[in-house]
Formats: structure tokens, C-alpha cells, sequence
């Protein structure tokens, strides 16, 4: 039996962000090695970084699977964990990990798998399973009956006067 957990996150976002969303941004990637390049496919190995604006993704290995056609493009980072890192227009900064990272730009989602935990405005959520979009800042969570989805919420710190 799973456990399945769907977790919203609202966040305010600004009207005043200066600079264009990050999915909007060209998507460069840095590597030790290119090791494959076979038809629409390319594996990165080593040291490998993704950059897309703010968002920033570090795997041991990485596959590009563009078969659906340009656009389309699919990009599997496995590692020991894959991190993740983005800057959100309020200022604060979402980070994940886990052994598998699976991002697809045109959904602009990123998929989680394998010891997966994200943590947002100080809240962390575990699961086996993440699946977080990135535009809407929305997660849902899965476990299966092994392991369980964990919340842990921070409270927010008052300034006292």
C-alpha cells in the first residue's frame, strides 16, 4: 500500500521581479566528461552542473533525451545524492535532494526519486518520491509502505522589539 500525501505551497510572489523566470533562461550544463552522444541522446558524466538562471542542479551523471523533439527535452541526473538549489522571487532559496532527479522544462517540473527531501522557507518534506513544480512552487509526496512522507514545519522566528 502507498502513502500519498499532496502538500501545496503558496508563497507570495512579487509583480516586481526583475529578472525573467528562470525556466525562461537558457539551460547550460558543465561536465568532466561527454561520453555518449547517440541519436537525441547525451550523457554527461563527472562533476556535472546544471545551470538554469538561479536554479542550479549538481549530478554524477546526466542523460539529455531530446527523441520527443526540441522543447521536449528530458534531463535524468542520478548521483549520490543529485542537489538542487533555486532562488524564489521572495528572496529565499529551495533545495533538494535525492538519488535521481528527473527534470523536464516544458512542465517545468522536477521529479524526485530514492531518499528524496526538499526544503522550502525553512519547512522540509521526505518521501521516497518528490514531484515539485517549479513555476508554481507546488510539491506532492509519496512513500511507499516501508517509509513514510515526513513534514517537518519550521515556525517563522518573531523580532522582538
Amino acid at each position: 500500500m502507498k502513502t500519498n500525501f499532496m502538500f501545496v505551497l503558496l508563497l507570495c510572489s512579487s509583480s516586481l521581479m526583475a529578472a525573467a523566470p528562470d525556466y525562461t533562461q537558457k539551460i547550460q550544463i558543465d561536465a568532466d566528461n561527454l561520453v555518449s552522444v547517440e541519436e537525441n541522446v547525451l550523457t554527461y558524466r563527472s562533476n556535472v552542473v546544471i545551470t538554469q538562471g538561479s536554479m542550479q542542479m549538481k549530478a554524477d551523471q546526466l542523460e539529455i533525451n531530446a527523441r520527443a523533439g526540441k522543447g521536449k527535452e528530458i534531463y535524468l541526473a542520478t548521483g549520490k545524492p543529485v542537489t538542487y538549489s533555486q532562488m524564489q522571487a521572495d528572496g529565499k532559496t529551495v533545495t533538494a535532494q535525492a538519488l535521481e532527479m528527473r527534470y523536464e522544462p516544458l512542465s517545468r517540473t522536477l521529479t524526485l526519486t530514492g531518499d528524496a527531501e526538499l526544503t522550502q522557507s525553512g519547512s522540509v518534506v521526505k518521501a521516497s518520491s518528490i514531484k515539485y513544480n517549479v513555476e508554481k512552487q507546488q510539491l506532492s509526496a509519496e512513500s511507499d509502505k516501508t517509509k513514510r512522507v515526513t513534514t517537518i514545519f519550521t515556525p517563522e522566528e518573531k523580532n522582538n522589539p
